[in-house]
């Protein structure tokens, strides 16, 4: 673990080069560029509060704002789109780069390093784009969008650590991205984003909170729309099965490691 911290404070520039240039490859000959990241989930967000925002606007607690729901959604939204575009770039971070590993000699944990800065960059985009809209509808800033920081380090950690460990098994069995991909489905449906846990029978509640995206997403609303304190504990607990899942991350990484090139 050790000697892995130190390659990759070596390896520093190559990093953050490799993330320049990763935001350049991706809209190359684009006239938008990077809007594209931010236009894709308000586009989405857009959609849900068109469709639904009649419907379940009305139904939040502690509010009279109409756009309230507008804004419960986008703040939603900001934590799982950094969640999901994390699990989904580190799922094939190895295999996308096999040709890389076989021609270069460099510390191979850098490549989710790489996504992660990436990742980072676009979700800050769309939060200043979404904090500006936030504005625009009359939803200001406050002390407790503070914690936003905080919120997205905690998210990036969780998405990182799991997107990791599921990275690593696609090298050796490719339907994990397969499957991945409709739990990630299932998964956002069953995050309170685009509805409100209030909403839901009494015996669906205390599971749903079991969920830890729930308590990532629920935060950056209770931030962003009532400005209340995030869900400090539960997220405590968060941090701490990230740390888990990252050291099994890495310990699995570093046993699969010498094989990965064979199998790619």
């Amino acid at each position: 673990m050790k000697l892995m911290l130190i390659a990759v404070w070596h390896y520093r520039h190559f990093i953050l080069t490799s993330i320049r240039n990763d935001l350049r490859t991706r809209f190359a000959r684009s006239k938008l560029g990077a809007t594209w990241a931010i236009l894709q989930p308000l586009t989405q967000g857009a959609i849900y509060a068109l469709v639904l925002g009649q419907i379940l606007g009305s139904r939040l607690p502690d509010t009279n704002n109409k756009y309230a729901y507008v804004v419960y959604l986008l703040g939603g939204l900001l934590g799982w789109t950094l969640f999901a575009e994390l699990i989904t770039r580190c799922l094939t971070i190895f295999v996308d780069n096999a040709s890389l590993l076989k021609k270069m000699v460099f510390p191979r944990i850098c490549l989710p390093l790489i996504v992660s800065g990436s990742c980072l960059l676009n979700n800050l985009f769309l939060l200043a784009a979404t904090l500006f809209i936030f504005m625009l509808v009359g939803n200001y800033p406050t002390w407790m969008w503070l914690w936003l920081p905080v919120l997205i380090a905690i998210t990036l950690l969780f998405g990182l650590a799991l997107g990791l460990i599921l990275g690593v098994l696609n090298v050796f069995v490719r339907d994990v991205a397969q499957v991945t991909n409709v739990v990630m489905q299932l998964w956002f449906w069953l995050t309170p984003i685009v509805y409100a846990i209030s909403i839901l029978p009494g015996h669906f509640a205390p599971v749903l909170r079991l969920n830890p995206m729930y308590a990532i997403c629920s935060s950056y609303q209770q931030v962003l729309l009532w400005g209340h304190l995030p869900h400090l504990k539960t997220l405590g607990a968060i941090v701490v099965l990230s740390l888990v899942l990252l050291t099994v991350g890495m310990l699995l990484f570093r046993r699969a490691s010498p094989d990965m090139v064979d199998v790619l």
